[in-house]
C-alpha cells in the first residue's frame, strides 16, 4: 500500500516537472501580438517622455518584442498584453520627470488587459477618457496622482470585473453621483482620496452595498454629512477591514451611528481631521475588537476614553490635536483597563500612542507598563510634573517625544530603553545635568534637549553615541569646555546645535572631525578668539551660525571655498575683519547672509540672485550701492546696510524687488533724491533712510507702499510739505519719523487717519499752524494697554533647513529722543506711544482733543510758540513718563491734576508764562528747579520763589520772640491736657465709685430716651393726619 502511494507521488511530481518545463519553453518562444505592439507604439506617440522612461519601446532590432518593454507584461500562453504598469516614482529627486501628454484610444486594442497603472504621472488637467470603461477585462485600475481633472466618467461602471480602483489625489476631479459604483460588485479596494464628492449624497448608500469591499478610502473628499434616516443598519460590506474618512468635516451625529454597525472585521480606521466633538459614545467601538489602527487626530474630542476598553488588539492610537483634558495618568489607566480582563489588554498590544497638542496635565506615568510600546508622543500639552524617578525595562521603545510641556525635575536614567532611537524633550523646565547614562543608548540617532534649564557641562559619554546624527542642546544654562574627545566617535553627526549656552569649544588646531556637518549652530558659544580651523574640514554644511562667538580675527581665505551648498550664513556680532569676495561665485545657492556688527571693509560685491535677506549693518563697507541692481531674486525680502560708509545715490532699479519687506540704509552718506521706482510694486513693511544726505520732496510713488509699518526718514534734507498721502494711503503705519528735515507748511489733516500710529516724530522742521484737533483719531495712542502681547515689531521670513523650512523674525527698531538722548528701541518698540512735535513753529492752544490720547508715554511739544493754558486733563495720562512743554508761550497755572502723574520721569515746563503755585506733590517736587525756571510768576518748591500766602505776617506793634512764643504754645497744650483729665475723671470717676449716683444717672438717661421717642411718634402721627386731610 505504502509502495503504491509512493509510486503515485513520484508520478505526479514527474508530470508537474514536465509541464513546468513545457510552459517555460513555450513562454520563451511567445512574443507579443503584432496588433497590440502597434497599439502600444501609438499610445507612446501620444505621450511626452522627457526622461526616456519608454526608451525600450520601439521598432528597432532588439526592441520588437513588446513583452520585454518596460512596464509591459504578456500572457505566457497567448502572448497578449495583460498588464501595463507605467507608474513613475520619484526616483530621480530634482530630475523627476513624469509622463505627460494624451492617453490614446489605441489602448482599446488591448482587450485582454487586466491591470492598468498610470499613476504618479502628469496628464495636465485632462479628463479620464471614457473609453477606459471599455476595457472590460480590467481587474485593477490605478490612475492616482496623475494630474487628471474634471468629472469621473460614469463609463467606469462598465468594468464589472474590477477588483481594485484607485483614482485618489487628482485634486481637480469630482463626481456628483456614485451610482455607477454599484455595478462593481467584485470591488475589493476603492480609493477616491481628494476627489470632490460634495454633491455625491448617495455615497453612503452606494459603498454600503458593495458586498466584497475590504478597503475604502474617501479622505479629503468634502463628503456631505450623513443623514440619520439614510443610515443602513444592514451593511452588506461585512468584510470591510480598512476605512479612511479623514478630512471631511463629518460630525458626531452623522458618523458614530453608522460606525457602530461594523462587525469585528475592521482593522484600520482613520477619522482624523473631522468635526468630532466631545466624548466618544461607549457604543461606537463595542464590536471593533479586531481594530489594530485607530486615528482620531485633529478633532475636538474630550475624555474620558472608557470606550477604548474593548480594543484588545489595538496597536496604533492617534489622538493628537484634540481637546483632551485631565491628568495623563488617568488616560493611561483607561487604556490599560478592560471590562473582562483584569490586567487590561491594549496594555500588552499598544505600539504607537500619539497624544500631541492636547491639554493634558499631571506628571509622566511609568509607561513601561505598556510592554509593547514603540512610539510615544505627548508634545504640546501641559504636563507639569516630572519624570518617574526610575523606569522599568522597555526594550521596544524607539521614539519618545515630550516637547513643549512644563515638565520639571531632572532627566532620569533612561538606559533601560535599549532600542531608543529618538529622544526629544525640548521646551520644558528640566534642570540638573544631562545624565551620563545617556551614553548607554547605543542606538540613539536623534537627541533634542534644547530650551530647558540644564546646567553644567555635557557628559563625555555623549561621545559613545556613534549613530547620533541630530544633537540639539541649545538654549540651556550649560557651561564648561567641549574638546575633540567628546566628538571623536560621532561619525554620523549632521545637525549640531549648542546655541545660547556658555559652552567653550576648544579643539586642537590639527583636529580632523570624523563627521561632515550639514547644520552648524554655535551662537553665543565661546569659539574665538581665532577663527575655528576645524571648519576647514567641513565641506557640505548648508547652515552656519557662529554669531556672538567672541571671534576677533581676520576671516581666512579658505572659508569662502568651503561649501558651495551654503544656504544660511550668520557670523554677526563678532570682531571679524576682511574683504568680501564675489559671493555669486562662492555661494551660488545662498538664501541668507548676516555679517552685521563686525569690521568688514571695502566695497560690497555682487550677491547671488537666490538671496532672500542680506544684513551687513554695523561694518565699514564703503563705495556705492549700485550692486543692488544685480539682486534679481524673486524671494529677496530683507536688506539692511545701515551704519556703514556707503555713498552715492539710490539706484533706480528697486522695481525688481517685488517681495522686499525691509530696506534699511540708515546712517550712511547716501545723497540725491528717492527714485520713483522705490514705491513701484511695493510690498515693504519697513523703510529706514535716516541720517543720510537725501534731498527733495517725498515721491508720491511711496504711497503704493500700503503695508508700511515703520517709515523713518529723519535727519536728511527733505523739503516741501508733509504729503497728505501718508495719512490717506499708509493706514498700517505704527512708526512715522520725519524729524530733522526741512519740511514746512501746516500738518496735513489726513495724518489723523493713522489709527494704528504709535510713534509720531516730526520734530526739528519748519512746520507752522495749529496742532490739529483730529489727533484724537490716533486711537492706538488712546489705549492704556497694548491689545496683544507683542513687545516688538517684527517681520517673519522663512529660512531653509535640510529637513524643511523654519520661520524666523527680523525685529524692527526706531531711534527716539528720550530724556534728551537719542535712544534705540527694538525689543520694546511695540510698547512705545509717543508724539514729538518739538522745534517747529506751531502756534495756537494745545487742543483739548489731544488729552484723549491717554496711552501716551512721551509727549514733546517744546520749542514752538504755543499759547493758552495747559489742558487739565493731561493729568489723566497715567502712563506718561516724559512731558516736555518748554520754550513756548503757555499761560495760566500748572493743573492740579499733574499731582496724579505718578509715572512721570521727565518733566520740563521751563521758559513759558506760567503763574501761580506749583501743586504740592512729592512727584512734582522731585524734579529740579530748572524744570520750572523761566516762568517769572511761578512759585513754590522746588523754586526758591515763595508764594504770597507763604510770606510771614508783618506786625511791628507786637514783636514776637521765639523763646516766649514757644513757651506760650507749650503752656496751651499743657492746659488742654489738664482740663480734659480733670473733667473726664471728675464725672466718670464719680459714677464708677458711687453706686446710687450711677443708678440715678442711667435711669435719667433711660427716661429721656423714652420721652424723646414718644415726642417723635406723636408729632409724626399728627403730621400724617394733617397731610391726609
Amino acid at each position: 500500500m505504502l509502495t503504491n502511494m509512493s509510486s503515485r507521488s513520484l508520478t505526479f511530481i514527474f508530470i508537474f516537472i514536465l509541464l513546468s518545463l513545457y510552459t517555460r519553453t513555450r513562454a520563451g518562444n511567445i512574443k507579443c501580438v503584432e496588433g497590440e505592439r502597434h497599439a502600444l507604439l501609438t499610445f507612446k506617440q501620444g505621450l511626452i517622455d522627457e526622461h526616456n522612461h519608454l526608451s525600450s519601446w520601439g521598432n528597432e532590432d532588439g526592441k520588437r518584442d513588446c513583452c520585454k518593454w518596460r512596464g509591459v507584461r504578456c500572457s505566457n500562453v497567448t502572448g497578449q498584453v495583460i498588464r501595463l504598469n507605467l507608474q513613475v516614482t520619484n526616483d530621480y529627486a530634482d530630475n523627476y520627470m513624469p509622463l505627460r501628454g494624451n492617453i490614446s484610444s489605441s489602448l482599446l486594442e488591448l482587450q485582454h488587459l487586466n491591470y492598468l497603472d498610470l499613476s504618479c504621472n502628469d496628464f495636465e488637467g485632462k479628463q479620464i477618457p471614457d473609453y477606459i470603461g471599455s476595457l472590460k477585462n480590467l481587474l485593477h485600475l490605478n490612475l492616482s496622482w496623475a494630474g487628471f481633472d474634471g468629472k469621473i466618467p460614469y463609463q467606469l461602471g462598465n468594468l464589472s470585473r474590477l477588483q481594485s480602483l484607485d483614482l485618489s489625489d487628482n485634486d481637480g476631479m469630482y463626481a456628483d453621483k456614485l451610482e455607477w459604483l454599484s455595478h462593481l460588485s467584485s470591488l475589493r479596494l476603492l480609493r477616491l482620496n481628494s476627489i470632490g464628492l460634495a454633491d455625491a449624497f448617495d455615497w453612503l448608500q452606494v459603498v454600503s452595498e458593495l458586498p466584497s469591499l475590504r478597503e475604502l478610502q474617501l479622505g479629503s473628499c468634502n463628503l456631505p454629512s450623513i443623514i440619520s434616516s439614510s443610515i443602513s443598519f444592514k451593511n452588506s460590506s461585512t468584510s470591510l477591514t480598512q476605512l479612511h474618512l479623514y478630512d471631511n468635516d463629518l460630525s458626531n451625529s452623522s458618523i458614530y451611528p453608522w460606525l457602530s454597525n461594523f462587525s469585528s472585521s475592521l482593522v484600520d480606521l482613520d477619522l482624523s481631521s473631522n468635526k468630532l466633538l466631545g466624548p466618544i459614545p461607549d457604543y461606537v467601538f463595542t464590536n471593533m475588537t479586531s481594530l489594530l489602527h485607530l486615528d482620531l487626530g485633529h478633532n475636538q474630542i474630550v475624555g474620558p476614553l472608557e470606550s477604548f476598553r474593548n480594543l484588545c488588539s489595538l496597536k496604533t492610537l492617534s489622538l493628537n490635536n484634540n481637546s483632551l483634558t485631565g491628568q495623563l495618568p488617568q488616560l493611561f489607566f483607561y487604556l490599560s483597563l478592560n471590562n473582562k480582563v483584569s490586567d487590561g489588554c491594549s496594555k500588552h498590544t499598544l505600539e504607537t500612542l500619539l497624544l500631541d497638542d492636547n491639554i493634558l496635565s499631571g506628571s509622566l506615568p511609568d509607561f513601561t507598563l505598556f510592554s509593547s510600546l514603540r512610539e510615544l508622543q505627548i508634545k504640546g500639552n501641559k504636563l507639569n510634573g516630572s519624570f518617574p524617578k526610575s523606569f522599568g525595562q522597555l526594550s521596544h521603545l524607539t521614539i519618545l517625544e515630550l516637547d513643549n510641556n512644563n515638565l520639571g525635575g531632572s532627566i532620569p536614567d533612561l538606559s533601560g530603553f535599549v532600542s531608543l532611537k529618538r529622544l526629544s524633550i525640548p521646551h520644558n523646565l528640566l534642570n540638573g545635568t544631562l545624565p551620563k547614562s545617556i551614553g548607554k543608548l547605543s542606538k540613539l540617532e536623534f537627541l533634542d534637549v534644547s530650551s530647558n534649564a540644564l546646567e553644567g557641562n555635557l557628559p563625555n559619554s555623549i561621545g559613545n553615541l556613534s549613530k547620533l546624527w541630530f544633537f540639539d542642546a541649545s538654549s540651556n544654562d550649560l557651561e564648561g569646555t567641549i574638546t575633540e574627545a567628546y566628538m571623536s566617535n560621532l561619525s554620523r553627526l549632521s545637525y549640531f546645535d549648542l546655541s545660547s549656552s556658555l559652552l567653550t569649544l576648544n579643539f586642537k588646531d590639527g583636529w580632523v572631525p570624523p563627521f561632515q556637518l550639514e547644520i552648524i549652530l554655535m551662537r553665543d558659544c565661546k569659539v574665538g578668539p581665532h577663527f575655528p580651523k576645524w571648519l576647514q574640514t567641513q565641506r557640505i554644511f548648508s547652515r552656519l551660525d557662529i554669531s556672538n562667538a567672541r571671534i576677533s580675527d581676520t576671516i581666512p581665505d579658505w572659508f569662502w571655498d568651503l561649501s558651495p551648498k551654503l544656504d544660511l550664513l550668520n557670523i554677526s556680532h563678532n570682531h571679524i575683519s576682511g574683504v568680501l569676495p564675489d559671493l555669486t561665485l562662492k555661494f551660488p545657492e545662498i538664501h541668507g547672509i548676516d555679517l552685521s556688527y563686525n569690521n568688514f571693509e571695502g566695497s560690497i560685491p555682487l550677491v547671488p540672485p537666490t538671496v532672500a535677506y542680506l544684513i551687513l549693518s554695523k561694518n565699514k563697507f564703503s563705495g556705492s550701492i549700485s550692486f543692488l541692481c544685480g539682486i534679481t531674486g524673486e524671494y529677496f525680502s530683507h536688506l539692511d546696510l545701515s551704519d556703514n560708509q556707503l555713498s552715492g545715490s539710490l539706484p533706480n532699479c528697486s522695481i525688481r524687488w517685488q517681495r522686499l519687506n525691509l530696506l534699511n540704509l540708515a546712517n550712511n552718506n547716501i545723497s540725491g533724491k528717492i527714485p520713483n521706482s522705490v514705491g513701484s510694486g511695493c510690498n515693504m513693511l519697513s523703510l529706514h533712510l535716516r541720517n543720510n544726505s537725501l534731498v527733495g520732496e517725498l515721491p508720491s510713488s511711496l504711497s503704493y507702499c500700503r503695508q508700511l509699518k515703520v517709515l523713518d526718514l529723519g535727519h536728511n534734507k527733505f523739503s516741501g510739505k508733509i504729503p497728505a498721502w501718508i495719512g490717506d494711503s499708509l493706514s498700517d503705519l505704527a512708526v512715522l519719523s520725519l524729524r530733522s528735515n526741512q519740511f514746512h507748511g501746516v500738518l496735513p489733516i489726513p495724518l489723523c487717519n493713522l489709527a494704528k500710529l504709535q510713534v509720531l516724530d516730526l520734530s526739528l522742521n519748519n512746520i507752522t499752524g495749529a496742532i490739529p484737533k483730529c489727533l484724537a483719531n490716533l486711537t492706538s495712542m488712546s489705549q492704556k494697554e497694548i491689545s496683544d502681547h507683542a513687545t516688538s515689531i517684527s517681520y517673519p521670513y522663512q529660512v531653509g533647513l535640510f529637513y524643511g523650512l523654519e520661520e524666523t523674525f527680523y525685529q524692527d527698531h526706531a531711534l527716539l529722543l528720550w530724556k534728551g538722548v537719542d535712544s534705540f528701541y527694538k525689543n520694546t518698540l511695540a510698547l512705545l506711544e509717543s508724539i514729538d512735535l518739538s522745534s517747529n513753529k506751531l502756534s495756537g492752544d494745545i487742543p483739548e482733543a489731544i488729552t484723549s490720547l491717554v496711552g501716551l508715554i512721551s509727549l514733546n511739544l517744546s520749542r514752538n510758540t504755543l499759547t493758552g493754558p495747559i489742558p487739565p486733563k493731561l493729568g489723566q495720562f497715567s502712563s506718561l513718563n516724559s512731558l516736555d512743554l518748554s520754550k513756548n508761550l503757555l499761560t495760566g497755572k500748572i493743573p492740579g491734576s499733574f499731582s496724579e502723574l505718578n509715572s512721570l520721569g521727565v518733566l520740563d515746563l521751563s521758559n513759558n508764562k506760567l503763574s501761580g503755585k506749583i501743586p504740592l506733590n512729592t512727584k512734582l517736587q522731585s524734579f529740579d528747579a530748572p524744570a520750572y525756571m523761566g516762568n517769572p510768576e511761578l512759585c513754590g518748591p522746588p523754586l526758591q520763589n515763595k508764594c504770597p500766602e507763604e510770606e510771614p505776617a508783618q506786625n511791628a506793634a507786637i514783636p514776637l520772640h521765639d523763646d516766649k512764643e514757644g513757651f506760650a504754645v507749650d503752656g496751651l497744650y499743657v492746659s488742654i491736657f489738664l482740663g480734659f483729665f480733670v473733667g473726664f475723671w471728675g464725672v466718670c470717676g464719680s459714677l464708677m465709685l458711687n453706686r446710687s449716683w450711677r443708678i440715678a444717672y442711667f435711669n435719667f438717661v433711660g427716661d429721656m430716651k423714652d420721652k424723646l421717642y414718644v415726642f417723635v411718634a406723636v408729632n409724626k402721627a399728627n403730621l400724617q393726619r394733617q397731610l391726609a386731610s
